[in-house]
C-alpha cells in the first residue's frame, strides 16, 4: 500500500502542490496480506496511489504523477532563514550523538589493550548502549511530543558529555560498561527530537533531499570520529584524547541549543490547543495512538531493526576488519574509514533527493540491492586504495539507503506524536539489532582464514558480507511490502490536544444539549483517521 497522503487542504494551503492530473484509484485494501499484495502492486506503477481527504474527512484514491525532478539548489532555497537554524541545530545534534557513539567502536582494538580484555568484550559496551537507547527514546520523545524539543535535546546532551568524561575515568572494564550503559539511556534522547525539530519547518517538496542530509550527520559523526583518531595516532592511551574531544562537542551543542527558540510547529500547536493539554490526556492520547496505530507500530520495529543491522553489521567492525584482517596500520586503517564514511555522506544525500521523485520505497529498495552486489569488491582487496574505493561506493548505498529514514519514519508517524514515533521506533530497532557488533566479533574471532601475508587471521570480511546480504534482502521484501506517505502535511497539533477537546465538547454539550461547538483540530483529526494502515 503506497499511502502518500496529500489532503487536498493542505495543498490549496501551498503545503503540498496539487496535482496536474489524477486518474481515480481503487481504494486502499484492508487486512494485512491484502495491503501488503496491493503495495508490491503499486510499486511497479510509476504513477503513486494517493490518499486525498477533504476538509469533513471525506476521503477517495486517485493516481498522481510523482514530482518532478527540480534543481536542488532551489529546492534548498525554500528553506527560510530560520528553518536553516533549526536544521542546522538538528544536524549538530545528530552529529555530535554519532561522534560520541563512533568514539568507541573505531577505537575497539585500542580499548581491548587498554583494559587487557577480548575486543568481542569491548563490543558489549557498544551492545549496552544501543539496549539502553530506546529507554532514553521513549522517554525524552515523549518529553519532546509533551513539553517541546528544546530542553530534552539539551538536558540529552549536556548528559552525554559528562559521560564521555566519566567514561575517561573509568578504571576498570566494569566502571566502563556501567558507565557505557548509562550513555546509552542518554543517547537515545537525541535521534527523534534532532530530526523533529529539523524537518518540521522544511517544506514537503525539499523533505526528500533535506531528510538526506539530515541523516548524514551519522556517517559525518564517523567522519569527525575517524579523523580524531588518526590525529591522536596509535597509541593505546590515545582514545581518551578522542573522547575527551567527544565530550567538548556534545555539550557545545547542548549550550548552543539553549539559544535558539522552540519549533514553530509545537508551539502553534501549543497556542491552538490553549495550553490545556494535560498530562494526563497526554498518555490517555498516547495509548489511542498505540490502539490505532499498532500495525504501523510493527511494521517500522521491524523496518528500523533491518536498518539497524544494516549499518551496524556493515561499518562498526570495519576498522577491525582492515587491522586485523587485511594487516593495515592505524593510519591506512582511520584513512580507509574517513573516505568509506565520505561515500556515506555523497550517498545518503543523493538517494534522500532522489527519493523525492521516485519514491521513498523504491529509492531504498534501489540502494540495498545496490550494496548487495558491491559485496565481493567490499572484502575482497588487500590494499588500502583499493579498500578505501570499495568502502567509499559501499557506504554510499548503505548510507544512501539510510538517507530516506528521517523523512520517511517522520510521515508514517502519527501526526501528534512526530517526536516519540520515529524515536522510539528507531531505537526499539536498535535494541532488537544490539548484538550486531558483538556477533560479528565473536564470530570472526573464532573462524581463521588466510591473510594477505599468508598467517592465519580473524575473519572479519566473510562474517560481515554474509550477514550484510542477509540484511539487504531482508530490506528490500520489507519495504517492498510496506506503506509510503509522500508528500504527507505536518499539521499542528500536540499530543493531548485532542483528548482535551473531546472532554470540553461533552462538558459543552451536558450544558446546553443541541448546541454544537467546533471543536479545535477534529477536522484535522477526521482527516487523519484515512491514514492508518490497513
Amino acid at each position: 500500500m503506497v499511502t502518500s497522503t496529500s489532503e487536498a487542504t493542505t495543498a490549496a494551503a501551498g503545503g503540498v502542490q496539487a496535482p496536474s492530473a489524477s486518474v481515480p484509484a481503487d481504494p486502499l485494501a484492508k487486512g494485512v496480506l491484502a495491503t501488503a499484495k496491493q503495495s508490491l502492486k503499486d510499486l511497479l506503477i510509476w504513477k503513486q496511489r494517493v490518499v486525498v481527504s477533504n476538509r469533513y474527512g471525506e476521503t477517495t484514491c486517485e493516481w498522481q504523477e510523482p514530482d518532478k525532478f527540480k534543481n536542488p539548489i532551489s529546492l534548498m532555497a525554500q528553506l527560510t532563514p530560520k528553518a536553516w537554524l533549526f536544521f542546522i541545530c538538528g544536524l549538530a545534534a545528530w552529529t555530535a550523538d554519532a561522534f560520541d557513539f563512533h568514539a568507541l567502536s573505531i577505537q575497539t582494538k585500542k580499548l581491548a589493550d587498554y583494559y587487557d580484555t577480548s575486543k568481542t568484550d569491548v563490543t558489549t559496551a557498544i551492545t549496552l548502549t544501543l539496549l539502553l537507547r530506546s529507554v532514553g527514546a521513549a522517554a525524552f520523545g515523549l518529553a519532546g511530543d509533551k513539553w517541546g524539543r528544546k530542553w530534552p535535546m539539551v538536558v540529552n546532551m549536556i548528559i552525554l558529555g559528562l559521560l564521555q568524561i566519566a567514561t575517561i575515568y573509568s578504571a576498570t572494564f566494569q566502571q566502563f560498561l556501567a558507565v557505557r550503559s548509562l550513555f546509552g539511556l542518554f543517547m537515545g534522547g537525541v535521534y527523534g527530537n534532532a530530526i523533529a525539530m529539523a524537518l518540521e519547518e522544511c517544506p514537503s517538496n525539499a523533505r526528500g533531499l533535506m531528510s538526506g542530509i539530515l541523516q548524514q550527520g551519522y556517517s559525518m559523526g564517523y567522519v569527525f570520529a575517524a579523523c580524531a583518531n588518526l590525529g591522536v595516532g596509535g597509541g593505546t592511551d590515545s582514545w581518551k584524547t578522542v573522547f575527551w574531544i567527544a565530550a567538548g562537542i556534545s555539550i557545545g551543542v547542548g549550550l548552543i541549543r539553549i539559544a535558539f527558540p522552540e519549533s514553530k510547529q509545537f508551539v502553534e500547536a501549543k497556542k491552538a490547543g490553549k495550553n490545556k493539554a494535560s498530562v494526563g490526556a497526554f498518555w490517555r492520547e498516547f495509548r489511542v495512538m498505540l490502539r490505532n496505530e499498532w500495525k504501523m507500530c510493527i511494521y517500522t520495529i521491524i523496518l528500523m531493526t533491518w536498518f539497524n543491522y544494516y549499518s551496524h553489521t556493515s561499518q562498526d567492525s570495519y576498522t577491525t576488519f582492515m587491522l586485523v584482517q587485511k594487516e593495515l596500520d592505524n593510519a591506512g586503517a582511520s584513512r580507509a574509514s574517513i573516505l568509506m564514511k565520505v561515500g556515506a555522506c555523497v550517498g545518503g544525500t543523493i538517494i534522500g533527493y532522489m527519493s523525492q521523485f521516485c519514491g521513498r520505497r523504491r529509492s531504498i529498495i534501489f540502494a540495498a540491492l545496490m550494496s548487495g552486489l558491491m559485496i565481493p569488491a567490499w572484502i575482497l582487496p588487500n590494499e588500502e586504495g583499493s579498500l578505501s574505493a570499495t568502502g567509499f561506493f559501499m557506504q554510499f548505498f548503505v548510507q544512501g539507503a539510510w538517507g530516506v529514514i528521517p523523512i520517511h519514519l517522520n510521515e508514517l508517524s502519527p501526526v501528534a506524536f512526530r517526536s516519540s514515533f520515529p524515536g522510539v521506533t528507531y531505537q526499539i530497532g536498535n535494541m532488537i539489532s544490539s548484538p550486531s557488533a558483538q556477533i560479528v566479533n565473536a564470530i570472526a574471532e573464532n573462524t581463521l582464514i588466510s591473510g594477505p601475508r599468508g598467517d592465519r587471521v580473524e575473519a572479519y570480511g566473510p562474517t560481515m558480507a554474509i550477514a550484510t546480504a542477509i540484511i539487504a534482502t531482508g530490506i528490500a521484501v520489507t519495504t517492498a511490502l510496506g506503506p509510503e506517505r509522500r508528500g504527507r502535511s505536518f499539521e499542528g497539533e500536540i499530543a493531548g490536544q485532542r483528548i482535551e477537546a473531546e472532554r470540553e465538547t461533552k462538558d459543552i454539550e451536558a450544558v446546553s444539549p443541541g448546541v454544537e461547538e467546533k471543536v479545535p483540530g477534529a477536522d484535522k483529526q477526521s482527516r487523519r483517521a484515512s491514514d492508518h494502515p490497513s
